[in-house]
């Protein structure tokens, strides 16, 4: 027997992804739709299904995902899960002996060592109690860092890490927080949109950081000019981290402030978020003139529904 979708269903699928499947919706018709010729009896039902006799339902609305023999139904609008390798960006609440405390949209806060981090003279050695003592001149209450998990604690906390150039502190620009179901986990986090002159981190939690663009250091370059200098390893420890802030431009400000709103309409039509769609939705903006503040109109997220709807469809003629 053919299976007929009606034009209403088309566009629910089209919007929402195929595999999309809300409670109570048979899986049996969602799952034909991704494999026509296989039975769904020869599979094993997992979380989020229910065996209801002859038909298959979801319990939860969510994706219908697949591992080999096993497909369950992977709940949305839930909390961050996280997962060892994240990049994730997070907001510094308490600076404590040794470690700092981060809200990172999780049900526990995040630990950052001291020892997890690079220190600004950018050499590898044991820390000192001087080292403790200048925590504040990298690290204060407010601050906003990009790091990355390492692992879990006895308590469910996360043990976070950053030890690379392009983790630390971020400065310049804006923090968004959208629900962590709309960030895929991409083998690239960090975007660099040149046109525009800014920094986009995806945070695989939820938040979102665009800023204005920094050039990473060489670390191996800084290590050779310190170890020629001993005074200048000195000096830096003394310091820390603390320079002086360097005014961002009006032009990329109106940019930071437009990729921004471009993620947020975005993030209130349920799509996924992800650098392909927030530059057509940039451009989009800029193609019609519009203000930044008049991006968070009603009109302008009815003309991305339809963009991003066009551009889908463009994507399953191809395949």
């Amino acid at each position: 027997m053919a299976l007929k979708i009606s034009p209403i269903c088309r566009l629910f699928v089209l919007l929402l992804g195929n595999g999309f499947s809300t409670a109570g919706v048979g899986i049996k018709f969602l799952y034909t739709l991704l494999s026509p010729d296989s039975n769904i009896w020869d599979y094993t039902w997992g979380h989020g299904t229910l065996d209801m006799g002859r038909n298959v339902i979801a319990t939860v609305c969510g994706v219908v995902e697949r591992v080999n023999k096993l497909v369950y139904v992977r709940s949305l609008r839930a909390r961050y899960k996280p997962e060892i390798g994240d990049i994730i960006v997070g907001r510094v609440i308490e600076v404590a002996p040794k470690r700092w405390r981060l809200e990172i949209n999780f049900s526990q806060d995040a630990v950052l060592m001291l020892s997890s981090m690079n220190l600004p003279d950018g050499i590898q050695r044991r820390r000192t109690a001087i080292d403790e003592l200048n925590m504040r001149t990298i690290f204060v209450e407010n601050d906003v860092i990009c790091a990355e998990v390492r692992g879990f604690q006895n308590d469910g906390s996360l043990h976070l890490q950053a030890r690379s150039q392009k983790y630390g502190k971020l400065e310049n620009g804006k923090l968004l927080k959208i629900p962590p179901y709309l960030v895929k986990r991409r083998k690239q986090h960090f975007h660099h949109l040149d046109q525009y002159g800014v920094d986009l981190i995806f945070g695989c939690n939820g938040f979102i950081w665009v800023g204005e663009h920094v050039d990473v250091k060489d670390a191996t370059v800084e290590d050779q000019v310190n170890k020629s200098d001993p005074q200048n390893t000195d000096s830096a420890i003394l310091q820390g981290s603390s320079e002086e802030p360097t005014s961002t431009s009006l032009e990329i400000r109106q940019y930071i402030c437009r990729i921004a709103n471009a993620i947020t309409v975005f993030a209130a039509l349920g799509f996924m978020v992800n650098l392909e769609a927030v530059t057509e939705t940039v451009t989009l903006s800029l193609s019609l003139n519009l203000g930044v503040h008049e991006m968070l109109e009603a009109e302008f997220h009815v003309q991305v529904a339809e963009q991003e709807v066009e551009r889908r469809s463009k994507s399953t003629r191809r395949k």
